[in-house]
């Protein structure tokens, strides 16, 4: 029995799309708590509680069964270092947020480029070719 509900059990999981804060993998929503089994999580306190940590939404995060076990109660800038991480993968909604911005800011580029170089069709052309390139960019980073 979860000491959180599904919806807040959901509201965890969708803080990084369904991956452990930790080390990224992707974790399977409906093997909450189920060790042993493919994508198997837990609710990790970035905080721990035994140092002062709470149960509100921005101290929890979802986390491998591993991972979550052999962080105790360390700093959770450590245990993201132990595998090559800063900071915790995005919601799927920053995502979508920083693909669009990525997607303005290379159109806006092109289009400003190719006008200078090649006018109007200039234009059209790079800022179309820069509008993909920024929509295939890696949406996970702030």
């Amino acid at each position: 029995m979860s000491k959180f509900s599904n919806e807040r059990l959901n509201d965890i999981y969708d803080k990084t799309d369904g991956h452990c804060h930790l080390c990224g993998k992707k974790v399977s929503f409906s093997n909450y708590n189920e060790p042993r089994k493919k994508g198997a999580w837990e609710v990790e306190h970035s905080v721990p509680k035994s140092k002062g940590g709470t149960d509100h939404l921005n101290n929890l995060f979802p986390a491998c069964i591993d991972c979550n076990r052999s962080k105790s109660d360390r700093h959770t800038k450590t245990a993201r270092a132990w595998h090559g991480r800063k900071a915790a993968p995005l919601s799927k909604e920053k995502k979508k947020s920083n693909r669009r911005k990525n997607t303005a800011a290379m159109g806006i580029a092109g289009v400003t480029l190719g006008g200078l170089v090649g006018g109007p069709v200039g234009a059209a052309v790079v800022g179309t070719l820069g509008a993909l390139v920024g929509n295939g960019m890696n949406p996970d980073k702030e």
